[in-house]
């Protein structure tokens, strides 16, 4: 695997990414990782509850966040399935969790580096049998982790970009991790499509303050742990648009879900980028 090689040259030893803790002091202290504890007891057989806050006092409380972060292939969505069906080669997965689709995609022959913020659930994800795992955060991503093929992003994980500008100096550096031909499968939801008033007032209280109306503020919260606040975005299909105006990257097609605003992106390279 190419990145493989390459985070063996970059730790000065042959050693494999299931075996490097971190490359960056920006990851979660065990009092922060509270989605790690959350997954780590689920894992373990503790039934729980996934606590996601939001800046301005709400509040989503759900008990199938924890079993979808394990959900198998036959219980993903199908917009899930067939976005996942563009992975080819040496694939990057961020934000990986406890590993749902980097495994599925390992086992179907692929080369997979999973990497996470949190500890716990890179510690997950090696004990559920993923080879290749590095716990890092994204604006750490680097082509000093290797050439990849693919950059997976489920899980509304394109999110992790955080905003309009950060997603562009993201992008422009998965541009310089990846090949010619390298696809970015991003999954996101179109954060228009409702009519909640709590929903509603918070698109404009970010718009006031200058920020993208789907621009969340977040923490999440389990017993004790609590995450730091980190910004998560949601954007319209025009919004990715004119994000990647400018960049590597063109949108090949998208896949919506079938009742809800999520969708996959599938992002391609643009010739001669």
């Amino acid at each position: 695997m190419k990145a493989l090689k390459r985070i063996g040259r970059l730790n000065g030893s042959t050693q494999t990414a299931q075996q490097v803790t971190s490359r960056s002091g920006k990851v979660l202290s065990d009092i922060q990782d509270a989605y790690g504890h959350l997954l780590s007891d689920y894992h373990n057989g503790r039934e729980n509850v996934e606590i996601v806050e939001r800046e301005d006092g709400f509040i989503d409380v759900s008990r199938l966040g924890p079993f979808n972060y394990f959900a198998e292939y036959n219980d993903w969505a199908e917009h899930q399935r067939t976005g996942i069906a563009h992975a080819t080669g040496s694939v990057l997965d961020i934000g990986c969790g406890v590993g749902r689709h980097s495994i599925y995609l390992q086992e179907q022959g692929l080369d997979v580096l999973g990497t996470d913020i949190s500890p716990l659930a890179i510690q997950i994800c090696q004990s559920r049998g993923l080879k290749n795992a590095l716990v890092t955060s994204v604006t750490q991503l680097s082509s000093k982790i290797g050439t990849f093929d693919t950059i997976l992003m489920m899980g509304h994980n394109f999110g992790l970009v955080g905003s309009r500008k950060r997603a562009k100096w993201l992008l422009k550096r998965f541009a310089a991790m990846t090949t010619d031909t390298a696809k970015i499968i991003a999954e996101t939801m179109d954060p228009y499509q409702t009519e909640e008033p709590c929903h509603l007032a918070y698109h404009q209280f970010n718009r006031d303050r200058g920020r993208m109306s789907g621009q969340l503020k977040l923490r999440i919260r389990y017993r004790q742990y609590t995450t730091p606040w980190f910004d998560y975005l949601f954007v319209s299909k025009s919004e990715i648009e004119d994000i990647l105006d400018g960049t590597a990257w063109w949108i090949e097609r998208y896949i919506d879900a079938a009742d809800t605003p999520t969708y996959v992106a599938i992002l391609s390279k643009r010739m001669h980028s």
